[in-house]
């Protein structure tokens, strides 16, 4: 297990950005996009569009994977 994070390249409404996660969010983070059938910068344009200005892309997709497995709400 490794807690450094790794930062990826995403396309969010056509605009490259990066984000750095755990290896482990992101393995979790691609099989969440798998699962709905969507593209994992469709997923990550969604999760921007609803996150708040006080979270940071990183922080708002942790809390979604957290979420998505401990079986809560997203809002």
């Amino acid at each position: 297990m490794s807690a450094r994070p790794v930062k990826h390249s995403l396309t969010l409404r056509g605009h490259r950005t990066s984000v750095s996660l755990e290896a482990e969010f992101w393995n979790a983070f691609r099989e969440i996009a798998a699962l709905e059938g969507i593209a994992l910068n469709e997923l990550a344009a969604r999760i921007d569009a609803e996150r708040g200005l006080e979270a940071g892309l990183a922080s708002a997709i942790r809390v979604f994977v957290l979420r998505h497995y401990r079986g809560r709400p997203r809002g």
